[in-house]
């Protein structure tokens, strides 16, 4: 009996520390995610997200977010407009979240105006990031430093602590987007996600809610 008690109190300790702690999201399971607008991947360590006409994304069920860290490793493609790979939270349908998404096809621009447009906040549906642009110009996008290939893999960290959400590239200590959450909801799922014409490269997804 006291053999069986132990054994139950490990499972359950496991258990919180999974909800209250650092979850690495597992790539290689189906039964864990729900894809919307793109083929099924293949369930690997890196997922690749194919493209199409629209925005897509893969969503991972049954886990929602309030605050806390997202971290990933993405690579996108140096192809103007044809580019734009990044993370949805505080997802309520497959419609209806924010998202933090690069356009590396922007990073290292000649245009200058181009490259203060490398990475992008915008709150779906409503919140689009044209209607953001014509109403706040440079308040929802900047340029990301440190600048990295854009054809290569680089590493982002979403922090969300609402209303603040900031935006940290390549283990870098300052922000290179800082913006307030325009969302009413403050907890959801978390995915992710492509824009038009993407082929979006991911691995590494890890979430440290608190």
């Amino acid at each position: 009996m006291k053999k069986l008690s132990i054994f139950f109190l490990i499972i359950i300790s496991n258990q919180l520390f999974g909800q209250n702690k650092t979850l690495k999201a597992n790539l290689k399971n189906p039964d864990l995610w729900t894809v919307y607008n793109r083929l099924t991947p293949a369930w690997r360590d890196t997922i690749v997200l194919n493209k199409a006409d629209d925005e897509g994304m893969m969503v991972l069920r049954n886990f929602e977010m309030s605050n806390g860290i997202i971290e990933f490793d993405v690579k996108g493609e140096n192809l103007l407009q044809q580019s734009f790979v990044g993370i949805a939270f505080n997802i309520q349908d497959d419609k209806t979240y924010e998202n933090i998404y690069f356009r590396p096809f922007n990073f290292i621009n000649a245009d200058t105006a181009r490259r203060s447009r490398a990475v992008q906040y915008a709150n779906l549906p409503n919140e689009t990031w044209f209607k953001l642009r014509e109403t706040f110009p440079g308040k929802y996008e900047n340029k990301v430093n440190p600048v990295p290939d854009p054809n290569g893999w680089f590493h982002a960290r979403i922090m969300i602590e609402k209303p603040l959400i900031k935006v940290f590239v390549n283990n870098s200590p300052e922000p290179c987007l800082v913006v307030e959450s325009l969302a009413a909801n403050t907890s959801g799922k978390i995915g992710l996600w492509t824009g038009p014409s993407t082929r979006g490269t991911f691995t590494n997804l890890v979430l440290k809610p608190f």
